[in-house]
């Protein structure tokens, strides 16, 4: 299919220019005019070998659809619905000037199904990688309802205070992260350059080194004549260890070993119980019966541990039990949270307690970040002393027995 590069004017005359890939030059004229746009001028694009290049690249190398794209998508969707545009000519105009390829063509898919006949929610169900369970969900229940402008601007919501937690997060755990780094690079260093000459001149001398020494000029050995075979078990012990996380038993393992890390693992169960929370609320707010809601929130969690506790909430449900007491049988919620449940059940008002407790969550996050982010800089300070602690003792303790080595043998022959 040929690609035309166009000009047009928007609403407020303002120039827009782009591509887009269609049979005719009348064909990319009408989807311009759905979209709001007035076209000013159209040709077939003539692309240069860098610009086919680069389009091949990102065919091949198709760049991935980031949380940001989806904000932005949701709130587009919600501000032209709220607006009154029809469906087709939004999705028209947002296919063609989105920035990320893959979102754009993703949406150009779910246009062409609208066209034949498809709903919203199936359109979306058909680009997995794109667009999640819960997100089609919910767009399913906004169309059932003809709410659909408000459940675009709830996923906007929910999914900025996502990036918001998952961005806290990172930015607490990256310095640590980069001292380790570091730190290993500098030990690997030391064992590979600085050890080994140290380890000929103790040799010249005949000293008597001390254990800690000897242990470390052995380490220091192994690396050096070695280095290969560690690098070919490094690879095989990480392409072993993504295989087993990446099973059913070695995932949930690894989600529930995950919680019990001291200092992280509550932040993670915290970002978790927060998320399950105010989707959850989401859901109950938008209508979805109670079995659906849990069964697909559970699926959005991210952690394998976890959702077998909502599963196991759901099964609890289906056998009769009331909410809360499904909750108190999971063991992953804390009293004044299982309270607040039972309150919101009995007096009808479960949705709007559980976004409640979602903000509970959300504060309770950011302050086990900020108690993380003070930890992690004494210890960062400690383990660095004691490591380079241990390497000074190697190196120089011997070096107090070396006068009397040298008077005892002569000097050294070198």
């Amino acid at each position: 299919m040929p690609t035309f590069a166009y000009k047009a004017r928007g609403p407020h005359g303002d120039a827009i220019e782009g591509t887009m890939e269609a049979n005719t030059s009348e064909a990319v004229a009408s989807r311009l005019l759905e979209g709001g746009l007035i076209p000013v001028n159209i040709q077939q694009a003539t692309l240069r070998e860098g610009g086919m290049m680069s389009r091949d690249l990102n065919d091949i190398f198709p760049p991935p659809v980031r949380q940001t794209d989806l904000i932005q998508f949701c709130r587009q969707m919600y501000s032209l619905l709220r607006a009154g545009v029809p469906i087709l000519s939004g999705l028209n105009g947002l296919a063609t000037t989105t920035r990320n390829p893959t979102l754009g063509k993703s949406i150009q898919r779910v246009r062409e199904m609208l066209e034949g006949g498809h709903d919203l929610a199936s359109a979306l169900a058909q680009q997995p990688d794109v667009f999640d369970q819960f997100f089609i969900s919910m767009v399913r229940v906004g169309e059932t309802s003809g709410q659909l402008d408000q459940t675009f601007n709830q996923l906007a919501y929910y999914l900025e205070r996502e990036k918001l937690t998952r961005d806290r997060i990172k930015q607490s755990t990256r310095y640590p992260m980069f001292v380790l780094i570091v730190l290993a690079l500098a030990i690997g260093i030391m064992n590979w350059f600085v050890i080994p000459r140290f380890a000929g001149v103790y040799a010249r001398f005949g000293a008597d080194l001390p254990i800690v020494t000897r242990g470390v000029v052995a380490f220091s050995d192994f690396m050096v004549n070695n280095w290969i075979g560690i690098l070919i078990g490094l690879a095989l012990v990480f392409f072993g260890w993504r295989n087993w996380v990446n099973s059913e038993s070695g995932r949930y393992r690894w989600d529930r070993f995950k919680l019990r890390i001291p200092l992280i693992g509550p932040v993670i169960k915290l970002a978790t119980l927060g998320r399950f929370t105010r989707l959850f609320g989401m859901s109950q707010q938008a209508g979805v019966p109670l079995i659906t809601s849990l069964s697909v929130v559970a699926r959005a969690l991210d952690n394998a541990f976890l959702e077998e506790r909502v599963l196991a909430m759901r099964d609890g449900i289906e056998r009769g039990e009331s909410i809360s007491r499904t909750a108190i049988n999971t063991g992953i919620f804390d009293p004044l949270v299982l309270q607040m449940i039972a309150v919101g059940e009995e007096s009808g008002t479960l949705d709007e307690l559980l976004q409640e407790l979602a903000a509970y969550y959300d504060r309770e996050v950011e302050y086990s970040i900020e108690k993380l982010s003070a930890a992690i800089g004494p210890i960062l300070t400690i383990v660095i002393g004691v490591v380079m602690l241990f390497f000074a003792l190697a190196i120089f303790l011997p070096m107090w027995g070396l006068a009397d080595a040298a008077l005892g043998r002569g000097a050294p022959k070198i």
